[in-house]
């Protein structure tokens, strides 16, 4: 598909538009999405973790650990919950899911801090943890680690299908532009081609079948429509350099 010249930088205007279109909503689309999946997951854990603080109360009071223990076995079966740990108000671990022990880093961290922290475990991979006090921190406190390369992975799920949309735009308004620039263009191509029939004389046949050729053009109500008039009335009345010269005689 030709595009004429005069045209092409009008084009080439076009593409960069949409490509700095398509980039920026990619890049906001993607921050969007990872910061509204990120919060999300985050708060979940938070909740998941607020209620086996709740729910720890009296199983703490009883010193039932294997309750505590099953219960806790209960929620890492949740998607992205990768461990859980409770301590209580001294640092000691009552109860963990990690297998076969808890990790060096766990180990050396602060158990009764309960803000949100990013963790990388040997052998496990990175982890966002977020905590929840029992009973405002005097009976311990409740861990919940969950796995960041699921959080990616719904992420990158979620922004491709949205710039494989936006790429299909992007396609589709490429050859938009491409057809209505062709379209625009057409009328120039009709005015050219009647100036160089009315240059060639169209092998002599005189102005009358210049006319009756390039009717269409002539007929036309726009600038293209006014140039080839302004072209015929030229050739009528010999040309603007015939005027003058008659003119000054």
């Amino acid at each position: 598909m030709k595009v004429k010249r005069l045209f092409q930088k009008t084009l080439f205007g076009v593409f960069s538009l949409f490509g700095f279109i398509g980039l920026s909503t990619s890049i906001l689309c993607v921050y969007t999405v990872d910061t509204h999946l990120s919060e999300e997951y985050v708060s979940n854990s938070q909740d998941i973790a607020k209620t086996i603080a709740d729910a720890s109360v009296d199983i703490l009071l009883n010193r039932d650990l294997s309750t505590l223990q099953s219960l806790i076995d209960q929620f890492v079966e949740i998607q992205g919950i990768r461990y859980i740990y409770v301590t209580n108000e001294a640092g000691e671990y009552l109860a963990h899911t990690f297998v076969p022990g808890i990790p060096e880093e766990i180990l050396a961290g602060d158990p009764s801090n309960t803000e949100t922290v990013d963790r990388n475990l040997p052998g496990m991979g990175d982890f966002v943890e977020v905590g929840s006090p029992i009973l405002a921190g005097v009976a311990g406190a409740v861990h919940v680690g969950m796995d960041t390369d699921l959080i990616a992975l719904k992420i990158q799920r979620a922004i491709g299908q949205q710039v494989y949309l936006i790429s299909i735009v992007f396609v589709v308004g490429v050859f938009a532009a491409i057809w209505l620039v062709n379209l625009a263009a057409r009328p120039v191509g009709d005015v050219l081609a009647y100036a160089v029939a009315v240059a060639r004389d169209v092998g002599g046949e005189g102005e009358d079948a210049v006319d009756a050729r390039h009717r269409r053009v002539l007929e036309r109500d726009d600038e293209a429509g006014q140039l080839a008039r302004l072209f015929l009335h030229c050739l009528r009345n010999g040309g603007p350099g015939e005027a003058r010269s008659g003119a000054a005689s």
